[in-house]
């Protein structure tokens, strides 16, 4: 699309924006920015500003290539560059110990079918208002969690994928928090998490806390601070907020469609919507007890009708102003969910362009993205600067 293609001049304009947001978000307390003062005073400048801008997060590890949330993807976003790690998805099991998985339901994410002595566990659920029918991580103890094995959970997207199934376990958080020491250690350099809190008001309900239980674990192993190389996030700002509470570390609202409520907004009779919550306003109420936003991609540039990108809306500039950093998601490589004007030809498992995806992302100024797939993000972000 023309209005999408830029040259030298325009890639200088936008180095120079997200060199400028950089400095805006250090220093936006000092310049008495809206809603900054008291989250950056709380948790400080802290490390996450240190990591490279734009930062590449490697979604649910390296999940394009590997079984989302193992310690082979994890493990495999490092070896490609990742900066960040997303481990992980954090549900609880019925004994009360945290395990990373994309959701508490795992009928698509593990071999569980597969094991006929858990036939009878499966059942329907409404999570989040949406009757769901599966096997729940709430209805497993730990060790019976440790039996099954991780497979790919679109397989159809990424049928080379399914060659790793039944090779990995579930991992606890307890687990990813001594791994991240370790990779550390082997490194020579800090690995950085990025841990979610999943569906928190549907597990307090069931007595199953997250946040106490994220917290106490990151007290154990001294990664509660603000320059704790331990991002969290969570759909749910309530989340963030007994958080913010409990611990030091930086914290991220993730932001859904414009025209959806956060479920703990539902389940409390908050009307507002994430349209309320990215206008400045709502950007100036996030920043009162976080220091980012993790909004879909689309919040940052909207499709057309026929999923072209179009023009980019003003929520850069208006959290920058706020002082919040912005880590959209997710980019992934294959056709189906890339922008219309990116894919190439129609199979579900090929590659379109997300290089092109990504020129056009970066420069609206964003402050990282979540990517399925580490090392497109890191080549893209080194044509974009550069070098």
């Amino acid at each position: 699309m023309r209005a999408q293609e830029s040259n030298g001049q325009e890639r200088g304009t936008a180095r120079r924006t997200l060199l400028g947001a950089a400095v805006l978000g250090a220093g936006g307390a000092a310049l008495g920015l809206p809603g900054t003062a008291s989250a950056d005073e709380r948790h400080g400048g802290g490390g996450y500003r240190s990591l490279p801008r734009p930062t590449v997060i490697g979604h649910r590890g390296a999940s394009g290539y590997r079984p989302e949330h193992t310690f082979g993807s994890y493990q495999l976003a490092l070896d490609l560059g990742a900066d960040v790690v997303e481990a992980g998805d954090l549900v609880p099991t019925r004994d009360g110990h945290l395990v990373c998985r994309h959701e508490p339901e795992i009928g698509g994410t593990t071999d569980v079918s597969a094991h006929p002595e858990f036939a009878g566990r499966k059942t329907t659920k409404t999570l989040d208002g949406v009757p769901t029918t599966g096997w729940f991580t709430e209805d497993f103890t730990l060790a019976e969690l440790k039996t099954l094995r991780a497979v790919e959970r679109i397989p159809a997207n990424r049928p080379h994928n399914t060659l790793y199934n039944g090779r990995w376990e579930i991992p606890t958080f307890e687990e990813v928090l001594r791994w991240q020491d370790e990779q550390t250690r082997r490194r020579g350099k800090q690995v950085w998490i990025y841990p979610e809190t999943k569906h928190p008001t549907y597990f307090r309900a069931l007595g199953l806390g997250l946040e106490e239980r994220v917290a106490k674990l990151l007290r154990k192993y001294g990664k509660d601070k603000k320059d704790s190389p331990v991002i969290l996030q969570s759909f749910e700002p309530s989340s963030i907020q007994r958080l913010d509470k409990l611990v030091g570390n930086p914290l991220v609202v993730l932001l859904s469609a414009a025209n959806t409520r956060p479920w703990d907004f539902a389940a409390a009779g908050d009307p507002r919507t994430v349209a309320d919550l990215v206008t400045p306003a709502g950007l100036k109420w996030i920043a009162s007890y976080a220091q980012g936003i993790g909004p879909t991609l689309d919040l940052v540039i909207p499709k057309d009708a026929a999923g072209n990108l179009t023009t980019p809306t003003t929520l850069v500039a208006d959290a920058h102003r706020a002082g919040l950093v912005l880590h959209p998601y997710t980019m992934r490589n294959e056709n189906p969910f890339l922008p219309a004007n990116f894919r190439q030809g129609t199979a579900a498992d090929a590659y379109g362009d997300p290089f092109g995806a990504f020129k056009v992302y970066f420069e609206t100024g964003i402050d990282g993205v979540f990517s399925d797939n580490a090392d497109t993000a890191v080549l893209a972000r080194a044509d974009f600067l550069g070098r």
